[in-house]
């Protein structure tokens, strides 16, 4: 049986082609990587690695036991964090896929929280662009808009209401919408191309009003962006009053609402994960993220500090 260290030490020489740079990866001497890759060349009678160019790459016999190197690593990892929760340890890692709306101001705070509490667990954050299907029992998706996730179960966390938004300057220069009939004559910064179909408003005591808007003079698929193109002062736009209020925090009197008593359609907020009993890392981050929903996501749009 190999030792796995001398597998760990081959796949990482394997990944970054430099004795130097994965000597700096495991905190390692160069001197203790050469050995323990010598003594798995050893081992299996063949060698593994080759010099070119000042970088190391695999030899035939070394792109091929590279393959089950990964597979045996895997292996060894995956009954730790059995045996890990079998003792009611939290370990492993966490694949956590996040719709760009949450990204930036506020689950990066979430998962160094979690990861604070769980020092065990690694985290892979990476932003979800297409709506989720099913995944490994390991994988969390937090997911903005209709209900999505097929094969994936899911709970819904709350919903951001909307509101029109532009720059402080567009609005001194083309005046502050009265009414919901007055957009039609203003530019406007679509996200995802939502306002094509126009748009409907809706008052607490008015009910609901369809707008018909101009076409948009840019179309973007994240908030970011769109949010961006608002404050440049290339027209109006439709946004979650929560992420507006994130943004203001950092860069205060940029983003001014029109419209104040009319409410766009609410976007839905979903965490999707597998069906079925999920690793305990897995439920850990479930129940912290839970604890961690904003007050704004549960009650009405009214609560949020939003600009007026």
């Amino acid at each position: 049986m190999h030792d796995l260290r001398e597998l760990n030490v081959f796949a990482a020489v394997i990944r970054s082609g430099s004795l130097t740079a994965t000597a700096r990866e495991l905190d390692l001497s160069k001197s203790t990587l050469s050995r323990r890759i010598r003594q798995l060349e050893i081992s299996l009678g063949q060698s593994l690695l080759r010099r070119e160019s000042n970088r190391l790459i695999p030899t035939e016999a070394g792109r091929i036991y590279y393959r089950y190197c990964r597979e045996i690593l895997k292996l060894a990892e995956r009954g730790r964090q059995e045996l890990d929760e079998l003792h009611g340890k939290v370990s492993g890692e966490l694949l956590l896929h996040s719709h760009e709306a949450f990204i930036r101001g506020w689950l990066a705070g979430v998962v160094e929280a979690f990861m604070a509490q769980y020092p065990r667990v690694r985290v892979s954050l990476q932003t979800q662009m297409e709506e989720p299907a099913g995944g490994p029992e390991d994988r969390v998706y937090l997911w903005l808009g209709s209900a999505a996730g097929r094969g994936l179960r899911q709970e819904p966390l709350g919903s951001l209401s909307q509101g029109v938004y532009a720059h402080p300057d567009y609005f001194r220069h083309r005046g502050v919408p009265a009414h919901p009939r007055e957009l039609a004559d203003h530019d406007w910064v679509d996200m995802l191309g939502e306002g094509e179909q126009g748009l409907l408003l809706h008052h607490q005591t008015d009910g609901t009003y369809p707008v018909a808007l101009q076409p948009s003079c840019i179309r973007v698929d994240q908030y970011t962006i769109q949010g961006d193109a608002i404050v440049r002062g290339r027209g109006l736009g439709l946004m979650p009053d929560w992420q507006v209020a994130l943004r203001s925090r950092a860069h205060p009197g940029t983003l001014q609402r029109c419209l104040p008593d009319w409410q766009g359609p609410a976007r839905s907020v979903w965490l999707l994960y597998s069906h079925g009993r999920q690793p305990r890392r897995v439920r850990a981050f479930l129940e912290h993220i839970r604890g961690s929903v904003p007050k704004d996501w549960r009650g009405d749009r009214r609560t949020a500090e939003v600009p007026a």
